[in-house]
């Protein structure tokens, strides 16, 4: 995974990004320029052991001529390069704007996931049920790859961490024995 932060982003309380950076070692962040890319992304997207991805919807999508990738991207092959989901961790009016003004991603396919589930993040809500929190779209991007485990875990991890949120919110003490609590210990455990 590749987080590209919008300034502010990392400092907000309901950010989800750490949360996939947590469960997927191989997670990159850089913060997001408009004027400059910061030279370890730079490195990173020239990395030939990786096929980078951005995702973003598809409705978004402008360009003549910009590749949207429909399908999964290729299963992991004996020297296949290895899938770089890059993830604009932002609001979506931020998010649209990085995706117009970075024009270092152009040269990239877009993934475009669409999921036939609705967003459950409640801590920051978009107008629409169709746009997911960055820890949703991980989780999404993670099971393409074939990461079923990892894309549980996350998935689990997000319950539990919107519930500590909105707990903590109300001052109201958290269920350490709900049942996303012993998914998560299920899957942490498991070989």
């Amino acid at each position: 995974m590749c987080l590209l932060m919008h300034d502010a982003e990392p400092l907000k309380p309901s950010n989800t990004g750490w949360l996939i950076a947590d469960v997927v070692a191989e997670t990159f962040a850089f913060g997001w320029s408009r004027t400059e890319m910061d030279a370890g992304l730079e490195a990173l997207l020239a990395d030939a052991q990786w096929q980078p991805y951005v995702v973003f919807p598809q409705e978004f999508v402008h360009e003549p001529g910009r590749a949207v990738q429909q399908l999964p991207p290729p299963a992991q092959q004996e020297g296949a390069r290895r899938p770089l989901f890059i993830l604009l961790d932002a609001t979506w009016p931020e998010a649209r704007k990085m995706f117009r003004k970075s024009p270092y991603l152009d040269r990239f396919p877009v993934l475009s996931l669409h999921p036939e589930q609705i967003s459950r993040y409640q801590l920051r809500r978009s107008r629409r049920d169709d746009h997911f929190c960055t820890a949703e779209v991980a989780a999404l991007c993670l099971d393409l790859a074939g990461a079923q485990r990892a894309a549980q875990t996350l998935e689990t991890y997000l319950d539990i961490y919107t519930h500590h949120y909105l707990q903590a919110k109300h001052q109201l003490p958290p269920d350490w024995r709900s049942a996303d609590h012993q998914q998560l210990q299920r899957l942490q455990n498991a070989p």
